[in-house]
């Protein structure tokens, strides 16, 4: 099965480098109409440019695709409206929006400033928030969509010196997590792209350039492409970086049960391997079974079993 975008209309926020630009041009490349969003900044949020996003546009148009170029701020809601509005004035839909604008401001938590903190998140958190609030409502009209929200290893996992960047990386899996229910019967489907490329994100971490030739963008949007087609999954956290594809998955341990007289931190602390054990760990669809699982075990010991639902 070939994947093909014909008649679908793309958003890709910071596409005018990097990542975006590549995921833009593969989209195009597969029939899509693309909105090629890019503020124009820095790496680390300054200045702005409408060039860089032009040229994307260019450069399709030039292969015979169809693109429109946008300026829109992606921490500003009513720049980001009017995004949306022109893309629906030219081309009366949106099937996909990918949140893949960024910026990195990497400090040591001690020496990060608050400002830099705030700031951070407003564009990766925000940003996301914002674009996916201006398609919503298009979106659940259509009862069709498809949003992908750009995470990290150093959200996931941790990272010297990102606390900022890390706490947004985080957060938009959180937004995810719940648009997936809010979503679902709307058709829309949302995921999330863990990558790492050899772009300018990334130009002073990884010094050495065959490491860094090996981190293409281009195998990054091969993976990001699987997440915004007619059969995409839902929930999915896909990782991609110089070939290679995996998948992170949240999975919470089957824990423990301690009766009313036995809960005290010394019991909790002394029960710590069984509470670690992660041989029948799940994964959960929602925070409610979290709770279920919990009051069974309680009802459980007191001779009490929940009705089957």
């Amino acid at each position: 099965m070939t994947i093909r975008f014909d008649d679908q209309v793309v958003i890709v926020t910071g596409s005018g480098n990097g990542l975006g630009r590549s995921h833009a041009l593969a989209f195009a490349e597969r029939g899509a109409k693309v909105v090629i969003n890019d503020l124009g900044g820095a790496r680390d949020g300054t200045g702005a440019s409408s060039e860089a996003a032009q040229e994307v546009v260019d450069l399709i148009r030039s292969n015979g695709g169809e693109a429109i170029a946008n300026g829109a701020n992606v921490t500003n809601y009513e720049e980001v409206e009017t995004m949306v509005a022109q893309t629906m004035s030219e081309w009366g839909r949106v099937d996909v929006l990918v949140n893949n604008a960024g910026i990195l401001r990497d400090k040591s938590f001690v020496k990060g400033t608050l400002e830099d903190f705030k700031l951070v998140l407003d564009v990766h958190l925000m940003g996301s928030v914002n674009c996916t609030k201006a398609v919503w409502d298009t979106m659940r009209e259509q009862n069709y969509g498809r949003v992908v929200m750009t995470t990290s290893s150093s959200g996931m996992y941790g990272n010297f010196g990102q606390t900022n960047y890390g706490s947004a990386k985080m957060a938009v899996l959180g937004f995810m997590n719940t648009l997936v229910l809010e979503g679902a019967k709307y058709g829309i489907h949302i995921n999330a792209l863990s990558p790492t490329a050899g772009t300018r994100m990334l130009e002073d971490i990884v010094p050495d350039k065959n490491v860094f030739d090996l981190m293409s963008v281009e195998a990054v949007s091969a993976g990001l492409l699987t997440l915004c087609d007619k059969d995409a999954p839902n929930r999915q956290i896909l990782c991609a970086g110089a070939g290679g594809y995996a998948a992170t998955h949240i999975r919470e341990t089957d824990g423990i049960y301690l009766p009313p007289e036995d809960q005290t931190p010394e019991n909790v602390r002394a029960n710590m391997d069984k509470i670690n054990n992660a041989d029948d760990a799940q994964m959960f669809t929602m925070g409610g079974e979290q709770t279920n699982k919990f009051v069974a075990k309680a009802l459980k010991h007191f001779g009490v079993e929940l009705p089957s639902s």
